[in-house]
């Protein structure tokens, strides 16, 4: 800890990298809570600056990090933690949040890149929503010492529901502000806390999908 230089606001940058292969997943910051509770934990903590507290890495989604080794730099500013990632790290479903390439291409080639990622997104929801509930109910089968998801399936139906409630008003406060990155992290939050609403109930989303399609 003494060699860590905190910023102002005790906040550190901490690059997250794939432990076997190398790639760079993620960035994100830490304060000294944070990084205590992932060496202690063995698993990714950190802090977010637009909603004021420390949060798991895959708490919502499952898609935790199991830290093998801590490195600072030499100038003791920023963090690198090499990590085996379960599922992916990058909340579009990309394995990493780096899969975007930077370049002087016409604004055409950039409309055109962005339609086609924007299928690819449309086109992954589905199996990425049937990922999550999937991991729900194996978490159900086999339980996980920490899990997130089985503190709330232990703690029942009425637990769930207080938290689909509280994300909702989340959602609908990040709506309001000008970070369209807080909307994307609440909305998410929605969603992986009404799969597990849903699993809790009974209810697969096929039925889901299928009254939607009704609807059309």
């Amino acid at each position: 800890m003494d060699n860590i230089k905190w910023d102002e606001k005790g906040l550190v940058p901490a690059v997250a990298q794939d432990a076997e292969t190398r790639e760079v997943l993620m960035l994100a910051y830490m304060n000294e809570e944070a990084l205590k509770l992932t060496i202690q934990t063995g698993k990714a903590h950190y802090f977010s600056r637009s909603r004021g507290r420390i949060w798991m890495k895959g708490e919502s989604s499952g898609h935790v990090q199991l830290v093998q080794d801590i490195k600072v730099d030499c100038d003791g500013d920023t963090l690198l933690l090499l990590v085996e990632q379960e599922g992916v790290a990058c909340h579009t479903g990309e394995k990493s949040c780096f899969f975007t390439t930077v370049s002087e291409k016409s604004a055409s080639d950039t409309k055109a890149k962005e339609k086609a990622n924007a299928e690819i997104y449309r086109q992954q929801i589905g199996p990425m929503l049937e990922e999550v509930y999937a991991v729900i109910a194996d978490r159900k089968a086999y339980p996980q010492e920490g899990s997130y998801t089985n503190y709330l399936l232990d703690k029942g139906i009425d637990k769930i529901l207080k938290k689909v409630g509280e994300e909702t008003a989340e959602v609908i406060i990040a709506a309001k502000n000008p970070d369209e990155e807080e909307l994307v992290y609440e909305t998410a939050d929605l969603f992986y806390h009404l799969l597990v609403l849903l699993f809790e109930r009974g209810v697969g989303l096929p039925r889901v999908a299928m009254e939607l399609a009704n609807r059309r």
